[in-house]
């Protein structure tokens, strides 16, 4: 039978179209299936790492006190209730409190423990996604399609913007070891327009496009003047479906983490040297002389420490 505390906080889930958690979890358990699902804002994040981090403390804050200790402004955290599935801040609350009642039987983690647990939480969250991503890998045809598309633009074209950047700008650093043309766009607006525009202008044929949470608006306008102009697109991104997928010609669907306060991309660099791998293999003659005169440059002007 569950407790008073806990069926009030059932028939608070319900009313709110949230389904309550299962009450014999554990409580991290627990609160994890609550913040799991929903793809929360790093501001977010932060109010449930804090939760996760503070439950038997936290669950019986006001409004007001939890926003000072997080650090936000309490129309966040009401925006942070709506966004698990409640229907305000009172409603989680009753939830929380649920979960910080049950603790009490138990011997709680230290802080240290709690954190260490959640670190290791998102590894194994980031191990999933490789999993899926090694399934993917059993039919290459695709990535290897592609790769030899990417191999043949000249110039070869890689957007990434806001979040998006540090993704393209390796993909690009590497592909320009073994292509004679890669421009990367990483400013949106008329700049990215214009880079585009020129690419094409030039003789390209492709773009390869990233695009991680959360999704930027100029990111899918980008790739829809890509397309305008008579680009291809390869799309790199979280989400087989909407509207970024929409717009490109080939999607490559890889999870992100999201365990922690930002993104991890493990699975999406895998997956970006996948294609790099296959772009060698598209042209291994010209890959070797590339290769070789970039040794001798690096060596010439000493580029990398001597092991």
């Amino acid at each position: 039978m569950p407790s008073p505390q806990q069926a009030r906080a059932q028939a608070s889930a319900i009313t709110s179209g949230k389904t309550a958690p299962e009450a014999g979890a554990a409580p991290t358990s627990q609160l994890r299936e609550l913040f799991d699902g929903p793809r929360l804002s790093p501001g977010q994040r932060r109010i449930a790492q804090y939760l996760i981090e503070h439950i038997t403390e936290a669950a019986f804050l006001s409004i007001t006190d939890l926003a000072e200790r997080v650090g936000v402004s309490q129309p966040s955290v009401t925006r942070f209730a709506a966004a698990v599935g409640f229907s305000g801040y009172p409603a989680l609350r009753e939830s929380l409190q649920a979960i910080a009642l049950s603790t009490l039987g138990s011997t709680p983690g230290t802080p240290a423990e709690v954190t260490s647990n959640e670190l290791q939480a998102a590894v194994d969250a980031e191990i999933e996604n490789l999993e899926n991503l090694r399934r993917d890998f059993a039919d290459p045809d695709q990535i290897i399609r592609v790769g030899r598309a990417l191999s043949k633009s000249a110039p070869l074209t890689v957007l990434g913007l806001r979040i998006s950047v540090s993704l393209a700008e390796y993909f690009a650093y590497a592909a320009r070891r073994i292509h004679p043309d890669v421009r990367v766009v990483t400013r949106g607006g008329s700049v990215a327009y214009d880079a585009l525009l020129q690419s094409r202008e030039a003789g390209g044929t492709w773009v390869l496009a990233f695009g991680m949470p959360r999704h930027a608006q100029e990111t899918l306008t980008a790739m829809r003047v890509a397309r305008s102009a008579g680009l291809q697109v390869a799309l790199i991104t979280d989400l087989g479906l909407g509207p970024l997928a929409d717009e490109a010609d080939v999607t490559f669907a890889t999870g992100t983490g999201s365990r922690l306060v930002f993104d991890s991309y493990a699975a999406p660099v895998v997956l970006s040297a996948a294609l790099l791998q296959a772009m060698t293999d598209a042209d291994p003659e010209r890959t070797q002389a590339r290769l070789e005169e970039y040794e001798q440059v690096a060596e010439q002007h000493q580029f990398f420490l001597r092991d």
